[in-house]
């Protein structure tokens, strides 16, 4: 077999080839990959639900979206309405989105029916690892910056800022965005319909 000879044209066409190659592998994976994804991320949220809910027996009604406008920002929240087994109101988590340090903060939050925070859990963040990921747990009850059983009623934030929860050490800015999204989740539950 003859040897290409090295030219810009030749090698403008084996670079294309690869990539197109490349992509269309890529494209396949993904394509395999899809399901398994979106079937985690559902079972993730099922599992949130209940952690926030402090419930392992409920049902959970479709999620209902609400559309907030935010310092110029459109903000999408879906609230999911729980009841027991008995069909008593439990109230509702919430999922709230907010710029963190890192990039999105996504948070699920558990509200009883006078809106008291019953729980939250971190669904995404790409917040640094060893300081502002320890979201998941420092706002927990026990924690410093225990929230919950709390009302956002007033909002919360952080005491360097006159509030009342101490924010994570060496991580105010995630702080900040984690309790701007309980705040956010708070007033769309509120502002949610009535059944």
């Amino acid at each position: 077999m003859k040897k290409l000879e090295s030219s810009l044209t030749n090698m403008v066409l084996v670079l294309t080839g690869v990539a197109v190659i490349m992509g269309g592998v890529l494209a396949y994976v993904n394509h395999l990959t899809e399901g398994p994804i979106a079937e985690q991320k559902k079972l993730a949220l099922d599992n949130g639900i209940k952690t926030v809910m402090c419930a392992a027996e409920l049902d959970v009604a479709e999620p209902v979206e609400v559309k907030q406008n935010i310092d110029g920002k459109e903000y999408i929240y879906l609230i999911y309405q729980t009841k027991d087994k008995q069909g008593q109101d439990l109230g509702a988590a919430v999922q709230s989105t907010t710029m963190g340090f890192g990039g999105d903060l996504k948070v699920l939050v558990g509200f009883d029916p006078e809106g008291k925070i019953l729980g939250y859990t971190l669904l995404e963040h790409a917040e640094t690892p060893g300081l502002g990921a320890k979201a998941d747990q420092w706002f927990q009850k026990g924690q410093k910056g225990d929230i919950i059983g709390k009302s956002p009623a007033e909002p919360l934030s952080v005491s360097k800022d006159g509030g009342q929860v101490d924010a994570i050490t060496a991580s105010t800015i995630t702080s900040r965005a984690f309790l701007k999204a309980v705040n956010n989740a708070y007033n769309a539950y509120k502002a949610t319909p009535a059944e």
